[in-house]
């Protein structure tokens, strides 16, 4: 396969992803008479039933994951069960142009792990392209503290933001190491079940039932499960392989651009002006970051 057609496939992946992931909040606000955590679970349990029949066929064709990163993954799907519980909660409490800015500050976070700890370097174009999309995302943060809506813990909201960034940081490092070894749905399912495991874990240690939910509830989960699980962190759990977690992470801030537009199509929550100055700088940021920063040919493997 060349190297081109790998290119495209890795560019056409992340934008069915990004786009994908603009709805994640947007199914958090249709589901929000179900408890945020129990949302969640229902979730990742979904996401994990709908790949197995995929994951079993492949496992039949030969298709394993090292027993080295077995530990690996179950670490990585408990991250990202916290991830996700983390973030759908914060959407009951704050705004969705902040919670979905706020939860992709990583790149900041992701920079300067990948600095300090494993020495990378990277072009001056990528620090200034993460500075300056980090510096819209803010601005587009305060724009939405401005709006005349309320929000029942905006604070709360966006400390479990911040916090599931944090978490997401873990989940994308520890997938750029499984990935260079695993397939792509021999990473996936596994880190999905485990995610499913922690959410359900977490469901029962808060004493919340399976059945405080309704219809709706249950669709929202199942949209996110197909929408912003499967198309979107499978996007980036299939890109991690050829490009830069850092990069990747940046490239995930246009998220909030999609996310705060549907978010006015749906509700109504539309931003002040300076909310659309501010989605100009994350895209010129981000631009720049991509077009520029360093980063992994794809090839096939």
């Amino acid at each position: 396969m060349s190297e081109e057609y790998s290119r495209i496939k890795v560019i056409g992946a992340l934008t069915a992803g990004l786009v994908a992931f603009g709805f994640a909040p947007i199914f958090v606000r249709y589901g929000q008479e179900t408890p945020s955590i129990l949302l969640a679970a229902y979730r990742t349990a979904f996401a994990a039933l709908l790949l197995f029949p995929y994951w079993l066929i492949k496992r039949k064709e030969g298709v394993k994951t090292p027993a080295d990163n077995r530990w690996w993954m179950v670490l990585s799907g408990v991250c990202l069960g916290l991830h996700f519980t983390l973030w759908i909660s914060s959407i009951y409490y704050t705004s969705v142009a902040s919670a979905s800015v706020l939860v992709t500050v990583h790149p900041i976070i992701m920079i300067l792990v990948e600095r300090l700890l494993f020495k990378r370097n990277f072009a001056a174009a990528t620090w200034v392209g993460v500075v300056i999309a980090f510096g819209g995302s803010v601005l587009l943060g305060i724009s939405d503290s401005q709006t005349a809506q309320d929000f029942p813990n905006p604070l709360l909201g966006n400390t479990l933001a911040l916090s599931a960034a944090a978490v997401f940081v873990v989940y994308l490092l520890i997938g750029q190491k499984v990935r260079q070894q695993s397939s792509w749905i021999g990473y996936v399912f596994p880190v999905y079940f485990y995610a499913a495991l922690t959410c359900i874990g977490l469901t029962i240690a808060f004493g919340i039932s399976f059945w405080d939910t309704n219809l709706i509830g249950l669709g929202a989960a199942f949209g996110m499960a197909v929408g912003p699980q499967i198309m979107g962190h499978g996007s980036m759990n299939y890109a991690v392989k050829y490009v830069s977690p850092t990069l990747l992470s940046t490239l995930v801030l246009v998220e909030p651009l999609f996310a705060t537009a549907a978010a006015y199509l749906f509700f109504t929550e539309l931003p002040p002006a300076t909310s659309f100055i501010a989605m100009i700088v994350i895209l010129a940021g981000v631009g720049m970051t991509w077009k520029r920063g360093k980063r992994n040919k794809p090839s096939e493997g």
